[in-house]
């Protein structure tokens, strides 16, 4: 089932001993599209402090109650590494946080799901060295460049125009993510500026890049496409016929098969 990223904003994460604060946004991977952590906002039980925390680390939500379980402890969460989300975080604060949970490092190539063992350790320490040379070649950046380039904020990235081939087609309203993998499917993207009234859907496949300074998403598109698009309706759940129609309609195979 595919989940508005926005309608997880809030849930409560719940550890075994307590609460630990609210679903505050998701970062995910603009390479693979998946979710890499959710960012928790601890509220006034450490300040105000926000945790990032791997979908591995929690347990399947209950919608109804709008709770994120977890097998972790609240002090576990209390003692982990300090990652200040107000700037982009960075490869070696991931190496860090990682080491403290000992969580697979995803990006030198383990599995994000599975069983944590102490085998993953030398992966993790493996990145870290990737990191240091990373840092020194980009020395000459402005701080905006130093973190993580692949990782983004779901709620950064909401309000980005969409830039088509001839030009802008709207903004980024919300995400659509997969229940079962954790994987971005979807970007819902409202058209009022341009097609008053119309919603419709991109998928990653068809995203060129994501750029921060103009703060755009490009998708190999053309507007006359996105015009007559099958046009996405929010009172409905997105069924798999209207999902075929969609893909049928780009020329290209649904990411189910």
């Amino acid at each position: 089932m595919l989940r508005r990223v926005e309608k997880i904003y809030g849930f409560t994460v719940r550890a075994r001993d307590g609460d630990v604060g609210t679903v505050h946004d998701l970062y995910f991977d603009d390479e693979s599209w998946a979710v890499r952590y959710f960012a928790v906002d601890t509220g006034s039980w450490l300040f105000g402090r926000r945790v990032l925390l791997l979908p591995t680390a929690l347990e399947p939500p209950r919608w109804e109650e709008q709770v994120l379980p977890s097998a972790l402890t609240r002090e576990q969460v209390e003692n982990s590494p300090d990652i200040n989300l107000d700037k982009p975080v960075s490869r070696q604060q991931l190496v860090e946080l990682h080491e403290y949970y000992g969580w697979p490092a995803y990006w030198a190539g383990s599995p994000l799901l599975g069983t944590v063992t102490v085998g993953v350790y030398p992966t993790v320490l493996a990145g870290a060295e990737a990191v240091e040379e990373e840092v020194q070649s980009e020395e000459g950046l402005t701080e905006k460049y130093r973190g993580d380039p692949n990782l983004r904020s779901t709620r950064e990235v909401i309000g980005y125009h969409i830039q088509a081939q001839e030009g802008e087609i709207g903004h980024v309203e919300d995400f659509f993510v997969s229940e079962e993998d954790g994987v971005i499917r979807y970007i819902l993207v409202d058209t009022r500026n341009w097609l008053p009234g119309r919603k419709v859907l991109v998928s990653p496949s068809w995203i060129e890049e994501i750029k921060w300074g103009p703060a755009k998403v490009y998708v190999d598109l053309t507007r006359e496409q996105v015009k007559h698009s099958p046009e996405y309706d929010p009172s409905a759940s997105i069924s798999r016929e209207y999902e075929t129609e969609l893909h049928r309609y780009y020329g290209q195979p649904g990411y189910w098969i």
